[in-house]
């Protein structure tokens, strides 16, 4: 499999690829060049559910490869920290020098003092979790726990279901009633709309859960609008509905689940009205979404990843998962649940790393700040940061950044594009882009693995991750006897090698690989729970202590700092991926009646705080909130807002009640005109 990008035809030609950025969809694509250079990209249809169109932010995707920031060589830093002044380096010069700092740190403090900071949403099997594991293992370096997102719905549907395949997109135009609860379809997996709509032409009822006006929740048939926190006691407030009034599938939980009558003690105190004095959502409002769900059959609900970025995200995402195992709504096609469909393949990252994971230091990266600021058994000494760009990523934002500033802390950023981390770097390292590497992409919503092609020549002196962290293990001397530096398209064979199944055989000869089920699983049909025992459990003390199952945690809102703020995916980046094209400056969002009684008007300049910082931006006034709740979008860089800090130097870094996440939304804040 030859690395060189063919010139037989320098003319225009079109090569079938595939999205691996951080999207449930997974996208197949047509790629356009002449002369070597990226002039399109389109949709394809190797994955049946993207029937030839994909979204805005994949399509300008060239824009980025050829950006004027994007890092062409190595380079070493030459001025102040954060200055982003650099020198140009070879890459040995580059390899050697990181060889020789992570040599010293671990000769001086041990291998704990080595932080390796990566979060792969935006890379495929291949990039991540190869080469990099095998060196990070063989160092004995700190291990990262990446629970920044997907952590507590993760624990959840592992616990409580084993992960089992949920309803693919095709059979939502089955459904009756679809819930979308928590994702925002419209800004990330945008194919899943199109067979909401066509439910709805056949007249299925579409509920959007969301604090938000999404353009979903514009065409659905009910919309309701928690306070960000209180997904929990709405959806317990639906279970006590079924079982207090003879609406639970009893025949189905005795047969299926346990831990049935512990969820039903948990759920006995979240009446209507109770959940609505948290929620703010009207009892008659709840009450009429449970009737809903106990009348329409079937019943999906698309349980999305917004809910759980708070206090009480996985207890949010274990009474969700729930319902339709009490309601009954298993066992008929587009009825039951989807979230993560990521495991349906059955690749694990274990099947193709060698070396044991080292029982080593284990660092949340949502402390990322506390750990460049305050570890010291032993203190981090080096930080080799790639596929994250955790300084405008991480909660509380203004520890990240001094952590950063330590004179004694040694950077390496690995990356495509110069970012506000790499500005803090002393060496920077050129990343490919998927355009111009081997990769494997997986889709979570669809189900969909297929091969990734490079396109074009990687740009300058790019190079990709699985070569660069192979070379690195060779200076640094800990590779295996007699093993010899990996190119990318070798490391590509022996990854499909290890593949379940006909799946790697398949990749290389197809470029896809045939979906499990047929891509049409029929949820206690076709799949069942693969959970030791077979069953649900719905009261899973694997995942935590019994007293903290189902427990709510009250809104963390004082006098002082009153309102919401929520942040958000937008339509233009993938979490900070592709914030180097925006160019304006970002507003927060306002209630119309909030805005009022601050004196604050459409476009005024802002400053919103809270105790740990202040973000100064423009303001917009938007309907699409309810009273209580603000808004400035997920990703942005330092510079997009007017003093270089964003919503993460407001978020705590406080963690969920299960899996470790991210307390994003639990920013509480106020806002006031920025004097001039």
């Amino acid at each position: 499999m030859p690395r060189k990008i063919s010139q037989e035809n320098w003319g225009r030609a079109t090569v079938a690829t595939a999205c691996p950025l951080d999207c449930p969809d997974s996208c197949s694509l047509d790629v356009t060049t002449e002369k070597g250079r990226i002039v399109e990209i389109d949709g394809a249809t190797a994955n049946p559910v993207t029937e030839g169109y994909i979204c805005a932010k994949v399509r300008r995707f060239a824009d980025r490869v050829y950006h004027p920031e994007r890092l062409k060589y190595a380079m070493a830093r030459k001025g102040p920290r954060g200055s982003a002044t650099f020198a140009r380096l070879t890459w040995d010069e580059a390899l050697d020098g990181i060889a020789d700092r992570i040599r010293e740190a671990r000769a001086r403090w041990g291998g704990e003092s080595i932080l390796p900071f990566s979060y792969g949403g935006s890379n495929g099997l291949l990039t991540q979790d190869t080469a990099d594991a095998e060196l990070w293992r063989r160092l004995g370096t700190s291990r990262l726990a990446r629970t920044v997102c997907a952590a507590p719905t993760t624990a959840a549907a592992l616990a409580m279901y084993g992960k089992m395949a949920g309803v693919a997109y095709q059979d939502y135009e089955h459904a009756h009633l679809i819930i979308v609860w928590g994702a925002n379809p419209s800004a990330s997996g945008i194919h899943i709309i199109p067979y909401i709509r066509a439910a709805q032409r056949r007249g299925a009822k579409l509920v959007v859960i969301d604090p938000r006006s999404t353009p979903l929740a514009r065409l659905a048939d009910v919309h309701v609008q928690p306070r960000p926190g209180t997904d929990l006691p709405i959806a317990l407030s639906i279970h006590r509905h079924l079982f207090e009034n003879g609406f639970a599938d009893s025949t189905f939980l005795a047969t299926h689940a346990k831990g049935a009558d512990d969820l039903r003690a948990r759920a006995r105190e979240w009446t209507f009205d109770r959940a609505a004095a948290e929620s703010r959502v009207p009892a008659t409002a709840l009450e009429a979404l449970a009737d809903m769900y106990v009348r329409e059959t079937p019943a999906v609900i698309r349980c999305g990843w917004g809910l759980e970025r708070n206090r009480n995200g996985g207890n949010a995402a274990l009474a969700i998962l729930a319902l339709p195992a009490v309601a009954g709504k298993f066992g008929v096609r587009g009825g039951g649940y989807t979230m993560s469909n990521s495991a349906a393949y059955g690749l694990r990252a274990a099947q193709w790393i060698d070396t044991p994971e080292p029982a080593t230091r284990l660092v949340n990266m949502n402390h990322l700040g506390r750990a460049l600021t305050e570890y010291d058994a032993p203190p981090v000494k080096v930080l080799f940061v790639y596929n994250c760009n955790p300084l405008v990523t991480m909660p509380d934002q203004t520890r990240v950044l001094r952590g950063l500033a330590r004179d004694d802390l040694f950077v390496v950023v690995f990356d495509q594009v110069m970012t506000d981390t790499a500005h803090y770097a002393d060496i920077v390292l050129p990343a490919t882009t998927f355009l111009e590497h081997y990769d494997v992409a997986r889709g979570y919503g669809a189900y969909s693995v297929q091969l990734v092609r490079p396109i074009v020549e990687p740009f300058g002196e790019a190079r990709p991750n699985p070569e660069v962290f192979a070379d690195l293990a060779r200076r640094l001397e800990v590779g295996t006897e007699g093993e010899d530096l990996e190119s990318e398209a070798e490391a590509l064979m022996r990854l499909a090698s290890r593949m379940p199944g006909e799946i790697g055989a398949s990749l290389m000869e197809h470029g896809v690989a045939p979906p499990p089920h047929d891509g049409a699983p029929v949820q206690f049909v076709s799949v069942l729970p693969p959970t030791p025992d077979g069953k649900i459990d719905l009261f899973p003390t694997s995942a935590a202590e019994a007293g903290v199952l189902y427990r709510y945690q009250p809104d963390p809102a004082t006098a002082e700092y009153p309102l919401a703020l929520i942040s958000p995916a937008t339509a233009k980046t993938i979490s900070s991926t592709l914030g180097e094209l925006r160019t304006t400056t970002a507003s927060l969002d306002l209630n119309p009646g909030d805005a009022a009684a601050r004196g604050i008007a459409d476009g005024d300049s802002v400053r919103v705080f809270n105790a740990s910082a202040s973000v100064e931006c423009k303001a917009a006034i938007s309907p699409d909130l309810p009273p209580g709740t603000v808004c400035l979008p997920k990703g942005l860089w330092r510079r997009h807002t007017l003093n270089g800090l964003t919503a993460n130097a407001l978020a705590p870094d406080t963690l969920t009640d299960l899996g470790g996440g991210a307390c994003f939304n639990d920013a509480r804040v106020n806002v006031v005109l920025l004097a001039h």
